[in-house]
């Protein structure tokens, strides 16, 4: 079922969430499967569930659909449930971030080229892996979610007094995307 993705200035999105109830297998199953199909109606490449509503520690990334740009993610697909960084490196990277709760925005964002993360799978199996390169960056971006940081927070000073104007819009509903979206204070 496709989602409502909740916008900027959404309470939601502020929020630290808590651990999603592993026992809920039936419940997280289908929310994993609803979030997939909302990510990919809107064209993104990843989806926190404060995203479409729930404050739970829930995402999922793809990156299949950049494999053009970047062939290391052809396969790359994760789905995963109450993730822990457990390694983040000095070394860093920087690339311009977008999102979509935050439609038509865009900033260059400084984030740890490799981290490693302790997660749950959506067959409810422990792991632990290590990610690089974009794919890191995919994760620390839907992690970010997870703890009510939004990716304009981690921009420039002067980039975020620049889009201040169109955070408000957005954050009144004055903006037009090709997805279902919803604005909750």
């Amino acid at each position: 079922m496709i989602l409502p993705i909740y916008l900027y200035g959404s309470q939601v999105l502020r929020e630290k969430a808590v651990e999603a109830d592993i026992e809920e297998r039936e419940e997280l199953t289908k929310l994993l499967d609803d979030m997939y199909e909302t990510m990919k109606q809107a064209d993104g490449c990843g989806l926190a569930a404060p995203q479409v509503g729930r404050s739970i520690r829930v995402l999922i990334v793809d990156g299949s659909d950049l494999a053009d740009r970047y062939p290391e993610l052809a396969d790359f697909m994760r789905k995963m449930i109450n993730p822990v960084f457990t390694f983040k490196s000095e070394e860093m990277s920087t690339y311009s971030e977008g999102c979509l709760s935050i439609p038509d925005v865009d900033a260059e964002i400084d984030r740890p080229k490799v981290v490693r993360i302790k997660y749950i799978d959506e067959n409810f199996q422990e792991k632990e892996e290590e990610f690089d390169g974009f794919a890191s960056r995919m994760l620390q971006h839907e992690m970010d979610h997870l703890d009510g940081v939004v990716f304009t927070d981690r921009a420039a000073p002067i980039r975020k007094k620049i889009l201040g104007s169109k955070l408000n819009n957005i954050s009144k509903g004055n903006v037009a995307t090709s997805y279902r979206v919803k604005i909750e204070k």
